[in-house]
């Protein structure tokens, strides 16, 4: 496939190597086109385009639903993955010794929504990842009477760990328990399919793996548990007939559409959308093939210059992320490939390592040059 035929989608190219996609990535031309030519609408013809912007929001729904191999009725537009896993936490109906499992350490957006529910008496137990893994094994030794629900990452943050989702989803139906998954370091890169892991929420922000901006990802809710879960917030657009302002009901939306209860961000979903719009046109398993052949690289780079790889490197446990402790102070490395315009993150003491599917040879060798540069010097 013609990857190098998609790199001038990204100027980002021009001025940096930029392998940081696991943090926010810079979008390709077509998201910010997409978004100037709304805002282009919204300047000159205003609310006379109002039915186009809502086409569009469900044209961009069902790229959501597509991509997961959901439902489009499934799908609620979000802020970011917060924002979804926050909507789970709130809506469901807990009672006093409810627990939650969830991995240790995690990215705090799957933690915080649900420590925030122990004052109703919702108790969260954590398990421990060992290098970033964790295991049915794991979840057994903690699993305490009362358990609702498990909440994972798809792929940890830190160390690129790609759990057993399908494994997961099949404890979970075996235990009947809930599974929750925030899913932004997976999505766009990693294949998905929520029915076939028997999850039955998982939230993702757009502005990663997806190649869109801040400020817009979804929620999927799966028709199984969604009568599980009543909207903490509603407003005009959560119910039925929504237009219909001067009938005053409370009959809700059947679906994960009752979750969006205003205005919509009109200009995030376009950027979504378009950005989706590419994903499908490489499509993720293309994507994926050719980030994992990039990270080979930097994984026998990586080896050869006995640099300790904290990354899976099982098949099966590998994601976009490559992530190592450096031989040399971890910050001083990270503080000159920045100067260097090498965009990557610093996670603890681990470089981590995020290339996409516009990435190419040149950046990967390229990186190898000014890490053997700084060793040199120190």
């Amino acid at each position: 496939m013609d990857f190098e035929g998609y790199r001038s989608q990204f100027p980002i190219t021009n001025t940096y190597t930029f392998m940081n996609h696991a943090a926010i990535s810079a979008p390709p031309v077509i998201v910010a086109r997409a978004v100037q030519e709304l805002l282009h609408e919204f300047t000159h013809s205003g609310i006379s385009c109002y039915p186009k912007w809502m086409k569009r929001v469900e044209e961009v729904r069902g790229l959501a639903s597509q991509l997961i191999k959901a439902s489009p009725e499934e799908i609620a537009f979000t802020g970011n993955t917060s924002e979804g896993l926050s909507t789970v936490a709130a809506g469901l109906q807990w009672k006093n010794g409810d627990s939650i499992l969830v991995p240790r350490p995690e990215f705090p957006a799957n933690v915080y929504p649900w420590m925030n529910l122990e004052r109703r008496g919702v108790k969260v137990h954590f398990f421990d990842r060992e290098d970033g893994r964790f295991d049915i094994g794991k979840i057994e030794q903690v699993l305490v009477p009362g358990t609702r629900l498990i909440s994972v990452s798809s792929v940890d943050f830190a160390t690129g760990y790609h759990c057993d989702l399908e494994a997961l989803g099949d404890y979970c139906r075996r235990k009947d328990l809930l599974l929750c998954v925030d899913a932004i370091q997976s999505l766009g890169v990693v294949p998905m399919d929520v029915k076939r892991c028997g999850i039955h929420f998982l939230a993702a922000g757009g502005h990663k793996w997806l190649l869109s901006t801040m400020g817009c990802g979804f929620l999927y809710i799966s028709g199984e548990a969604d009568g599980l879960l009543h909207p903490s917030r509603v407003g005009w657009k959560s119910v039925v007939e929504e237009e219909d302002f001067f009938r005053v009901h409370f009959d809700l939306k059947p679906d994960a559409l009752r979750f969006e209860s205003g205005s919509m961000n009109v200009a995030g979903i376009y950027a979504l959308g378009a950005a989706m719009d590419l994903i499908m046109e490489v499509g993720v398993e293309n994507i994926f093939r050719r980030i994992t052949a990039l990270n080979d690289a930097l994984i026998r780079g990586l080896q050869d210059r006995n640099e300790r790889i904290i990354t899976p490197l099982d098949p099966g446990e590998r994601s976009g992320i490559v992530s190592f402790v450096p031989s040399s102070d971890p910050k001083a490395l990270y503080d000159y490939l920045s100067q260097e315009h090498m965009a990557v993150s610093l996670r603890n003491d681990m470089i981590r390592l995020s290339p996409h599917f516009y990435n190419n040879m040149d950046d990967i060798h390229r990186f190898f040059e000014v890490l053997d540069r700084f060793q040199e010097q120190n």
